[in-house]
């Protein structure tokens, strides 16, 4: 009679037990469900917030990656093989020009000088149609892009690192010389790929939201980048400068 009074006392109480466990776990499955929907959240605001730094890392990584993933897959070199000077190119360009400059010029600059960007930006796609003044801009923007920015500016950036990373002199005038050079040689296949490829991505970046469109260019920029690793980004040691 005793064992049985105690085995209907203790009852409830492995019964709390149990449900304050389960209670338990309930808990802290909740809190890392919410720790988990916090975390794109957190992404998002951070691009918003500090859109540079975000861009700035993204540049560089992006970069470095693409030519990687040309020198391992494309090239087959193992990675005990990878060429860190050529790979070293594509870091100082991500970071400094892609990563930097180009920001300053395609989100700064671009506020100056097309003051319809911002509004643009945030209209759905059919109020973009019915704002000429916007679209007008938009054009604009692509058309500086493409004959301005990237003959002008980014392509003769680009050669110029190149020889500072993989050539043999420490002059800057030897850089920009023999950089601007080699440029010429290559102009006419460097811009129709460029036109190719630019043309149409410039079209669906400047009629995205303002904090969108680096991150865009940056994802087109990654096969850009490839192309421009396996076409231009090989050095030739005999030379000690960058090959055509």
């Amino acid at each position: 009679m005793i064992c049985f009074y105690r085995t209907l006392g203790s009852a409830p109480v492995t019964a709390r037990s149990r449900a304050f466990s389960q209670a338990a776990k309930n808990s802290k499955t909740g809190v890392n469900a919410a720790k988990d929907t916090k975390a794109p959240g957190r992404f998002a605001s951070f691009t918003k917030e500090h859109p540079f730094a975000f861009q700035l890392i993204v540049a560089t990584v992006k970069t470095s990656a693409a030519d990687l993933v040309v020198q391992t897959v494309a090239e087959g070199k193992q990675l005990s093989e990878v060429d860190w000077r050529r790979n070293g190119i594509f870091v100082v360009f991500g970071f400094v020009y892609l990563g930097g400059f180009q920001y300053w010029l395609m989100v700064t600059q671009y506020r100056r000088w097309f003051p319809t960007m911002d509004k643009f930006a945030k209209m759905s796609l059919i109020d973009k149609f019915k704002y000429p003044a916007g679209m007008l801009d938009a054009a604009k923007m692509v058309l500086f892009d493409v004959i301005v920015h990237l003959p002008m500016m980014y392509f003769p950036t680009y050669y110029m690192v190149k020889e500072f990373v993989g050539g043999s002199s420490w002059n800057p005038v030897d850089w920009a010389h023999d950089g601007i050079t080699k440029y010429s040689k290559n102009m006419k296949e460097d811009l129709t790929a460029m036109i190719q490829l630019w043309g149409p991505s410039d079209c669906v970046q400047f009629i995205l939201p303002v904090h969108i469109r680096m991150p865009f260019r940056h994802i087109v920029s990654f096969f850009w980048t490839a192309y421009v690793s396996f076409t231009r980004g090989q050095i030739k040691a005999a030379e000690g400068a960058g090959t055509n």
